[in-house]
C-alpha cells in the first residue's frame, strides 16, 4: 500500500470511527437542517469546516501551533453544543444565517484540527517529510466527512418522506439529542483540563 492509501485510509476512518464519535456528531448536527436536494450547499459548509481544520491540522503536526491537548477535547464538544443551538434557534435560513454558517463551520474547523492532530502526530512519529501524508490524510478526513453527510441527509430524506415527519421537527429532535450528548461530554472534559 503506498503512503498516500495509507494516510487516506487513516484520515476516513478516523473520523468514521465511533470511538471518536464527537466528530461524527459535529458534521452530523452541521448538516441537521438541510434537506437532500440541499447537498451543494451541504458541501460548501462541510468544505469550509475541511479548510479550517486542515489549516490547524497542518500548523499543529509543524509544531507551528501548539495548544493545551485537554483545553481542545473540552471545545470540541462546545461547537457541538453551539451548532446545536444555532439550529434549534433559527427558525429560517436567511443568507445571513447561511453566511454565518460558513463562518462558523470554518472556525470551528479550526479547533477540530487541533483534536486530529494528536492522533496524525502518533502516526508520523519523528518523520520530517510530512507534507504528502499530512495531504492524505486531509483527503480522507473530508472523504469521511462527505460519507456522514450522505448518510445524514439519506436518513433525514427517508423520516421525512415516510413518517411524514415535518423538517423542522426532525431538525428539532436531531439538533436536541446531539446537544444533550455534547453538553454531558462538555462536563465530563471540563474536569479534564489542566491549565499551564
Amino acid at each position: 500500500m503506498t503512503d498516500f492509501s495509507l494516510y487516506f485510509q487513516l484520515g476516513w476512518q478516523h473520523i468514521c470511527n465511533w470511538e471518536g464519535y464527537d466528530h461524527i456528531l459535529f458534521v452530523t448536527v452541521l448538516c441537521g437542517t438541510y434537506l437532500l436536494a440541499d447537498w451543494r450547499k451541504v458541501l460548501i459548509l462541510v468544505t469550509a469546516f475541511t479548510v479550517g481544520h486542515s489549516i490547524t491540522l497542518a500548523l499543529s503536526v509543524l509544531n507551528i501551533v501548539h495548544i493545551n491537548t485537554s483545553l481542545i477535547e473540552f471545545l470540541i464538544p462546545v461547537t457541538i453544543v453551539f451548532t446545536s443551538l444555532a439550529n434549534i434557534l433559527n427558525k429560517k435560513r436567511t443568507n445571513t444565517t447561511m453566511r454565518l454558517n460558513y463562518s462558523l463551520a470554518l472556525f470551528f474547523g479550526l479547533i477540530h484540527g487541533m483534536g486530529f492532530s494528536n492522533y496524525l502526530k502518533s502516526l508520523l512519529g519523528t518523520s520530517t517529510n510530512i507534507a504528502a501524508q499530512l495531504f492524505a490524510f486531509n483527503i480522507g478526513l473530508e472523504f469521511g466527512q462527505v460519507l456522514i453527510v450522505i448518510s445524514a441527509l439519506l436518513i433525514s430524506y427517508l423520516l421525512i418522506r415516510f413518517t411524514r415527519m415535518a423538517h423542522r421537527d426532525w431538525t428539532m429532535f436531531l439538533s436536541s439529542a446531539i446537544f444533550g450528548i455534547a453538553f454531558i461530554m462538555c462536563i465530563e472534559r471540563f474536569v479534564l483540563i489542566k491549565f499551564r
